[in-house]
């Protein structure tokens, strides 16, 4: 087993989860939504991604495919408005907000 993996349980130390992951309110907004997209057929896998700079819920059509979308948190945004992002594909920033639940709500993902 590597030295280098950490397990943790019921970790108390909160700085750890803010810093480099969303928050238990932010995944299970993001979670509903994910479940509502599968539910109608417009989504079909996930995947995360996380490093030192943002975490990122990448969604899929097909897991064969690259991902559609990506709901991205930022750690260290350059201003306020760049926290929480979707990107497409490539990168391109297609909406950006401060707020999680007030950008996913707003976004229509069929015209996306």
């Amino acid at each position: 087993m590597s030295s280098n993996l950490k397990l943790v349980i019921n970790n108390s130390n909160k700085k750890f989860e803010d810093k480099y992951f969303f928050e238990k309110k932010e995944l299970k907004i993001i979670l509903d939504l994910y479940a509502k997209m599968v539910s109608e057929g417009s989504w079909k896998d996930y995947g995360l991604s996380i490093s030192s700079k943002q975490v990122g819920f990448s969604v899929f059509k097909n897991a064969t495919e690259n991902a559609l979308y990506k709901i991205c948190k930022n750690f260290k945004p350059k201003n306020k408005n760049l926290k929480y992002l979707i990107t497409d594909t490539n990168g391109k920033i297609l909406k950006n907000s401060d707020e999680l639940d007030q950008l996913l709500k707003n976004t229509n993902w069929k015209k996306l």
